[in-house]
């Protein structure tokens, strides 16, 4: 699934449950002023700002865990992808043998033309998302050119109908690796981990505390790692850019092994 940005009703809700919450707090408290027994808590180590901070602690390292998580993940996924793709490409080019030899030798030097394309200029473009057009074209190419092919007896027909199914499979491979190139986490969980990380930063102050000295470098500390980590979830959010870009390693390869099964066969 691609999340798509956040639209205008979404953001609408998001901020009426907001305020409903805000709404809550402020009527409860104003409630809890009626209970025999209910005492001020304005203490900046008082039970409502522990609780307070322990529930954002929580909910900003779910958060944190789940933006570190998904791409990690979704990372995974599109590396495995890559060598499936690479690998249907190595199958199709062993089929092409297959063929007579001006036919497997066009469709071979087609192969090693679209490996070149994937790990070069379309790979640069696929950090903002997009791949490039002619590696479409050009496997629509071989696929025309492979069916126009003339099966003079059932073993050519069995050898073509072979080299269409892997090129089926690259064509396959090749829309999973758009869609990864597509896909990011949700806006709102990095929305969520940013205000949850600055709430905890500065919760001492917004309790009334006022950090001097030596307690300011734990506070510091905390702050600095705190926007480190959130930067890194933000910077790992797309697979093929960032601290955790996938590499054309994949087709790299296989370009050594196109050449290798031209020169053998």
């Amino acid at each position: 699934m691609i999340p798509g940005p956040i639209s205008g009703r979404d953001m609408l809700i998001y901020c009426a449950a907001a305020a409903c919450a805000v709404a809550v707090v402020i009527v409860a408290s104003r409630l809890v002023k009626k209970v025999s027994g209910a005492v001020d808590d304005p203490d900046p180590d008082g039970p409502t700002t522990s609780h307070t901070g322990a529930m954002l602690s929580a909910l900003f390292l779910l958060a944190f865990a789940i933006a570190v998580v998904v791409p990690w993940t979704m990372a995974d996924a599109a590396r495995s992808n890559t060598y499936t793709e690479s690998q249907a490409i190595t199958e199709a080019s062993w089929a092409a043998g297959r063929l007579p030899a001006p036919d497997a030798r066009h469709v071979r030097e087609g192969l090693s033309e679209y490996v070149d394309l994937v790990r070069g200029s379309e790979w640069r473009l696929m950090r903002e998302g997009r791949l490039e057009e002619r590696g479409w074209t050009q496997l629509d190419d071989l696929r025309r050119y492979v069916m126009a092919v003339e099966p003079e007896d059932e073993e050519l027909k069995e050898a073509r109908e072979g080299l269409l199914g892997h090129l089926g499979e690259i064509a396959a491979a090749r829309r999973q690796r758009a869609m990864d190139a597509r896909t990011t986490p949700p806006a709102g969980l990095y929305a969520v981990t940013v205000v949850t990380g600055v709430a905890v930063v500065l919760l001492p102050f917004m309790a009334g505390a006022r950090p001097r000295g030596m307690t300011l470098v734990p506070l510091s500390l905390m702050a600095a790692l705190l926007a480190a980590g959130t930067y890194l979830t933000i910077d790992i959010a797309q697979v093929f850019s960032g601290a955790m870009a996938i590499g054309p390693d994949a087709f790299t390869s296989v370009q050594g092994e196109l050449h290798r099964i031209a020169g053998g066969g």
